[in-house]
């Protein structure tokens, strides 16, 4: 990534906070696969390890680390697949155990994507969300990364963190601070239709509400970085405003924002959805760029599906 995309990504804010909480709080640990790309002359100490390639050993060392009563961020930059290749770990050392223990991988980035399937887990979010006790977040930019890993340090029980190499030009202004486990932002208001939306997808629903308001639908958005616990009320206010829902997300149409937005609706207010996300398919080599074209994860899509929906809204 160039400096330009580094500057707003949400991997840079969570190794910003990172930083920042290894020197102010004397609980925490931090645990590396591999040495972050902007950390140059931060070396292994004491309350900063690398473990390296080792997706397992992460997931075990973290937990031991928990046990005696640390606070524990993993950062595992290049491994996409961290969830996948861990999950027995994290399922058996951390989540039955609740320890305070923030999990993270980044899932997109030249290299990743061009190296193919083996290499892209568009499921890890519906992995970590079936887990009991396990938070489920995925912040839209680097402001948004920095302030929720802060509220990860304050929040008790284990959670995993999506992060992006991509770069938007800020969601957030810096120094915006209104992030909480649990929450979601109201970025616009509207009532013709409510978007839903989560990490880079946030972007293009904020370009879909400007092609959108040429058509007269006035969309409301919501960034719902926090997938667990999910802001059930806030969605549910808005959806009751508007009266139909369309969903965004990098990540498979099974088990992620979308199905959380589909439970929520389907238990308390029923109304029409859609949902723009990776195919349920294995992904293949390419950009990041060229795949999130080729997957339709744009705001052309977005605005396709909410002209369908808005056709069908609850009145």
């Amino acid at each position: 990534m160039n400096s330009q995309e580094a500057a707003h990504s949400s991997y840079y804010g969570y190794i910003e906070a990172l930083g920042l909480i290894e020197k102010e709080n004397p609980n925490a640990v931090i645990l590396e696969s591999l040495k972050p790309a902007n950390s140059e002359g931060a070396g292994e100490s004491a309350r900063r390890l690398r473990v390296g390639l080792a997706e397992q050993d992460l997931a075990l060392v973290a937990s031991g680390l928990a046990l005696g009563g640390k606070t524990v961020f993993v950062s595992a930059p290049v491994s996409p697949v961290f969830a996948g290749r861990a999950y027995e770990q994290i399922r058996a050392a951390v989540a039955i155990s609740n320890l305070k223990v923030v999990l993270s991988s980044v899932q997109d980035g030249l290299l990743l994507d061009q190296d193919g399937a083996v290499r892209q887990m568009n499921e890890d979010l519906a992995l970590m969300r079936v887990l009991p006790n396990m938070s489920v977040i995925v912040p839209a930019d680097r402001t948004a990364a920095r302030e929720l890993a802060f509220a990860l340090a304050r929040n008790d029980g284990p959670a995993y963190m999506r992060l992006s190499y991509a770069g938007d030009d800020g969601i957030y202004e810096e120094g915006d601070r209104d992030f909480h486990i649990g929450g979601a932002r109201l970025l616009t208001e509207g009532d013709g239709v409510t978007i839903c939306a989560c990490g880079i997808m946030v972007g293009e629903a904020v370009k879909a509400r400007n092609v959108l308001a040429q058509q007269g639908i006035v969309a409301e958005i919501l960034d719902c970085y926090s997938i667990k616990p999910f802001p059930e009320q806030t969605l549910l206010a808005s959806v009751r405003r508007t009266g139909c829902c369309v969903t965004a997300e990098k990540h498979s149409g099974c088990g992620g924002l979308y199905g959380t937005v589909a439970e929520c609706l389907s238990r308390s207010y029923s109304v029409p959805v859609r949902g723009v996300a990776s195919r349920d398919s294995f992904g293949q080599s390419g950009t990041p760029l060229e795949l999130q074209e080729y997957y339709g994860l744009t705001h052309r899509e977005i605005v396709h599906n909410v002209v369908q929906v808005w056709a069908m809204r609850r009145r």
